[in-house]
């Protein structure tokens, strides 16, 4: 039998979210967006494409989709994620004890293939996940189950067997709908409701004693 743990990327292997969240807010200042910064908190966890549509929206249509996209690549390019200096420090740890007990491992983020690649590849921990797959390779993304029911059957994995580490409303869902466990790591910054997963944990060493350890509760 085998067990495995599928991980999310931002805000469960670096804590990315406020630096994505910060860039979005200045790129929307500068396009003449006045509303509450709050509304911005919509866009944590969803998809590029899912993204660019909430902030089209929210300008009322005064830009197009490419334009925000454009405005938003171009402060990227300029502000560079560290990923490495915003990893969790206990990742590579949880990861190895993972690892050492038997599970398989994947990352299943709503990232771009690219910017997977290169995170993973700087923090220095590709070689723990044995697939990695992007919500720009599926059909459906988040809170849909494609991605770790396709990352499951990549691994060999029954989803039963498969713990999901996420953050967001929406990965959270998508891990249940994949009928699978579903571990939150707490963030209260960004009005995320973590209320259906089966378990909350403060950080990755905590997620680890509750899979390794077998808690039901």
């Amino acid at each position: 039998m085998k067990k495995a743990v599928l991980f999310d990327m931002d805000g469960i292997l670096y804590d990315s979210e406020g630096y994505y969240l910060d860039g979005t807010v200045k790129v929307m200042r500068e396009l003449g967006y006045q509303g509450p910064e709050e509304c911005l908190y919509e866009t944590v966890g969803k998809t590029a494409d899912g993204t660019w549509q909430i902030l089209y929206d929210l300008l009322e249509g005064e830009y197009t989709r490419n334009e925000i996209q454009n405005a938003r690549d171009a402060y990227v390019r300029k502000h560079p994620l560290d990923c490495l200096s915003v990893m969790f420090p206990d990742i590579p740890a949880a990861l190895e004890r993972l690892k050492r007990h038997g599970y398989l491992m994947a990352c299943c983020s709503s990232n771009q293939p690219a910017e997977i690649r290169r995170c993973l590849r700087e923090m220095g921990i590709r070689e723990y996940f044995s697939c990695v797959i992007s919500s720009e390779e599926i059909e459906r993304a988040k809170p849909d189950p494609m991605i770790y029911l396709m990352a499951a059957e990549q691994i060999g994995a029954e989803p039963e067997n498969c713990y999901v580490y996420e953050d967001s409303t929406p990965g959270i869902e998508s891990g249940r709908r994949a009928g699978m466990k579903v571990i939150a790591r707490k963030d209260d910054r960004f009005r995320q409701d973590q209320s259906r997963a089966d378990k909350i944990v403060l950080n990755a060493a905590e997620m680890c004693r509750y899979v390794i350890g077998g808690e039901t509760k």
